[in-house]
C-alpha cells in the first residue's frame, strides 16, 4: 500500500472508530495529511504503525461530577481526561470547563496537545481534559465545590510524572487552587508540580498568565521578520478577550503594534484609539462583564452584534477565542482588506476552508500548535521551577518563553523547506516537525 492510500484508510479507520467527534476528525486530518513526506523518507514508521498507535489515545477517562450549588441543589456534570500520549514526558495539557466540552472535543485537543509539546523541545507528552460545567455566573463556594468534586475523582490518574493539567477556558487561576488544595487534601502529598498555572505565591511561575498571548506575538513577529515587516505601525485585531487575548494585545502594543478590535461571544469591539489595555482588564477580568461594557464606558468605541470581528480591516490577525471562529467568509474579508500575517492564538479557530484562503493568497498563517504554544511551554518550566524548589524572575522566564518561540518557528520553517519545499508553509512545518519528534520516541520506546 502506497503513503497517500495508507493515510487514507487510517483516516477513514479513525472517522470509523470515533463517530461524531469531527473536531477530533478535523486535527486528525490535518496531520495526516501533512506528514506523507515523512512517511515515505521513513518506512520504518509505517511498519511499526506509529501513525495507527499516535491516533488512538492511551487512556480515555469519563466520569461523573454530582456537586450541591448554592440553593442546596444536587448538580451532575461530566468530567473527562484523555491521555493521549507520553512518549516524551508525562501528559500536559489543560483542563476546561464549558458547556460545549464533551469527548470529541477533549480528543482534538489532545490530538493537538502532542505536536504542540514535541515543539516545544520540551520532555513533556500529550493530554487534554474538562468538564461540561460552566463557572459563568456561578458563586466562588460553588466553583471551589465542583472543583473538588471533579478533582475527587481524577486525583488518582495524575501526579508530577504521570499527568499535568493546567487551565483553559474556564479554569484560571482560581480554579487551579480549588483543584490543588482538594489533590493536597487527599494525597497527602503538596506535589506542587502535579498543576501548572498556579498562583506565583506557591509554587506558580511567572509569565505563565501571560504566556500564550505573549508566545502567539512572538510568534507572529517571528513570520513578519522574514518579509521585512515587525508590529511597529500596524493594525492588528485579535478574536476574543479572555487571557489569550488580553496578553496577546499588550505584548502587541509594547512592539508597537494598534489592537482595533476584539470580542467575545456578544460580538465584537472597535476602537480606532488602540483598544485600551486597562480598561479591557477591569471589564473582563475584575466585572467579568460582556465586551459591549467597554463601549459604553469608552464613548470612542463602538459595539457590534453584527457580522464578524474579522470584517476590521486590519494587516494583522490573531484569532484568540475559540476552534472553528474563523470561517471561509471571514479569510476572504482579511485577504481582501490586506491582512499580511494570521497567527492562531487559540487551539484550530481557523477552519480548514480559511486555512486555504490564506495559503492560496500567500498570507503568512502560523497554527495553533506552533503559535499558541507558549503556554505549554511556561507551563514546563513551572515544573522545571517546582523540581528545583526554585523561583525564577519575570524576566528570566519571558527570555526563556521568547527563545522558545524562536526557535519553534525556525523549526517549523526548516522542516517545511526540507520536507516541501516552502519554507512559508507553517502547517507543514508544525506538524511534520512535532511528528517526527514523537515518532522517534515511540520507536526508541518499542510497541507499548
Amino acid at each position: 500500500m502506497d503513503v497517500s492510500a495508507q493515510i487514507e484508510t487510517v483516516y477513514d479507520d479513525l472517522r470509523r472508530r470515533n463517530p461524531g467527534e469531527t473536531e477530533f476528525h478535523q486535527a486528525a486530518h490535518e496531520v495526516l495529511h501533512a506528514i506523507g513526506p515523512v512517511l515515505r523518507a521513513h518506512p520504518e514508521y509505517s511498519q511499526a504503525r506509529i501513525v495507527e498507535r499516535l491516533c488512538e489515545p492511551e487512556r480515555q477517562l469519563i466520569f461523573r461530577v454530582p456537586w450541591v450549588d448554592g440553593q442546596g441543589t444536587v448538580q451532575v456534570n461530566r468530567g473527562f481526561r484523555v491521555e493521549f500520549n507520553s512518549a516524551l514526558g508525562p501528559y500536559k495539557g489543560g483542563l476546561r470547563f464549558h458547556p460545549s466540552v464533551n469527548l470529541g472535543i477533549v480528543k482534538f485537543l489532545g490530538f493537538e496537545q502532542i505536536f504542540k509539546n514535541a515543539l516545544t523541545g520540551m520532555t513533556i507528552g500529550g493530554g487534554k481534559g474538562g468538564a461540561d460545567f460552566d463557572p459563568k455566573g456561578r458563586s466562588d463556594g460553588e466553583v471551589m465545590r465542583f472543583c473538588q468534586a471533579f478533582m475527587t475523582e481524577l486525583y488518582r490518574h495524575l501526579g508530577e510524572h504521570t499527568d499535568v493539567p493546567a487551565g483553559d477556558i474556564g479554569v484560571g487561576g482560581r480554579e487551579i487552587g480549588y483543584l490543588f488544595g482538594q489533590y493536597k487534601r487527599i494525597t497527602n502529598r503538596y506535589e506542587a508540580g502535579v498543576l501548572t498555572g498556579k498562583p506565583v505565591g506557591w509554587g506558580g511561575s511567572y509569565v505563565r498568565t501571560e504566556a500564550t498571548g505573549y508566545g502567539a506575538v512572538y510568534f507572529a513577529q517571528e513570520m513578519l521578520s522574514t518579509r521585512g515587516h515587525d508590529f511597529d505601525g500596524r493594525r492588528v485585531v485579535v478574536s476574543g478577550s479572555g487571557n489569550v487575548a488580553v496578553y496577546a494585545v499588550e505584548k502587541i502594543h509594547a512592539l508597537g503594534g494598534r489592537v482595533v478590535a476584539c470580542s467575545d461571544s456578544s460580538g465584537y469591539l472597535v476602537d480606532e484609539d488602540g483598544i485600551d489595555l486597562a480598561l479591557l482588564k477591569e471589564v473582563k477580568e475584575v466585572r467579568r462583564a460582556r465586551i459591549s461594557a467597554y463601549a459604553e464606558a469608552k464613548p470612542t468605541a463602538h459595539f457590534s452584534d453584527r457580522g464578524s470581528v474579522f470584517d476590521v480591516p486590519c494587516e494583522v490577525a490573531l484569532p484568540c477565542a475559540t476552534q472553528n471562529e474563523l470561517h471561509q467568509q471571514d479569510a476572504v474579508a482579511l485577504v481582501k482588506n490586506g491582512v499580511l500575517a494570521v497567527a492562531e492564538g487559540a487551539n484550530m479557530p481557523c477552519t480548514p476552508e480559511a486555512v486555504e484562503i490564506f495559503r492560496g493568497a500567500r498570507v503568512l498563517f502560523g497554527p495553533g500548535k506552533a503559535a499558541n504554544a507558549g503556554g505549554v511551554a511556561t507551563s514546563a518550566l513551572e515544573m522545571q521551577q517546582n523540581a528545583s524548589r526554585d523561583s525564577w524572575t519575570f524576566e528570566r522566564t519571558e527570555d526563556r518563553l521568547a527563545t522558545i518561540m524562536r526557535q519553534v518557528h525556525a523549526q517549523c520553517r526548516a522542516t517545511a523547506e526540507t520536507y516541501g519545499g516552502d519554507a512559508d508553509n507553517y502547517v507543514l512545518g508544525a506538524n511534520t516537525a512535532g511528528f517526527l519528534r514523537v515518532a522517534e520516541a515511540m520507536m526508541a520506546q518499542g510497541v507499548v
